[in-house]
């Protein structure tokens, strides 16, 4: 027998699976609850409605990415210079979209398609990535056009490698991700 928050656990991440081969704008609670074998209404014994739905997805996922941000601060320690921190951040991140494409697809859906709260809770995401962007500019005295531009290129390489990775146009190896890492610590050189 399930306890409650394994089917919580199992209702979300079928919710996210559900999104990246349907669409936000499709996302069928009937489909999530048969996928998990349990009946159409159990989902709303967890979730009062589509809406809150996604947004525990969103939290959920955003949980995700917190303990691998915990467990990489613990392993790199206090002191480690905000670029290099940035930079390992990046991989990481790349390598949790690779291992969970379906949470990439929550993370790119359009904010159009979202609600105002769906929304803050995506951008909540990378919220210390950005602390990380934002420190490491600081410290380099970049002006907030360059910071801008900046958070742009990576986001964009990190979003294109993990795509990459997944589509199979790069290989899924140490020596694709050490390019990676390559061509952001390059990006950050270029003040």
């Amino acid at each position: 027998m399930t306890s409650e928050s394994e089917t919580r656990e199992r209702l979300l991440l079928a919710g996210a699976h559900e999104i990246e081969l349907y669409g936000l704008q499709n996302l069928s609670m009937r489909r999530v609850a048969a996928a998990c074998g349990v009946s159409c209404a159990a989902p709303y014994k967890h979730y009062k409605n589509r809406s809150d739905f996604i947004i525990a997805i969103i939290r959920y996922i955003k949980e995700q990415w917190r303990l691998v941000q915990e467990d990489l601060k613990k392993r790199l320690g206090d002191d480690i210079p905000a670029r290099e921190m940035l930079t390992e951040l990046c991989i990481a991140y790349i390598k949790f979209l690779v291992e969970h494409p379906n949470f990439r697809s929550v993370l790119m859906t359009r904010s159009t398609d979202m609600t105002p709260e769906q929304v803050r809770e995506k951008t909540a995401v990378s919220t210390y990535t950005s602390e990380q962007i934002r420190k490491y500019c600081s410290e380099v005295n970049m002006s907030k056009a360059d910071e801008k531009r900046k958070t742009f290129l990576v986001r964009s390489l990190l979003y294109g490698a993990a795509i990459m990775i997944e589509s199979g146009e790069l290989e899924n190896s140490a020596e694709s991700y050490e390019m990676v890492r390559r061509t952001i610590e390059r990006e950050f050189e270029l003040s």
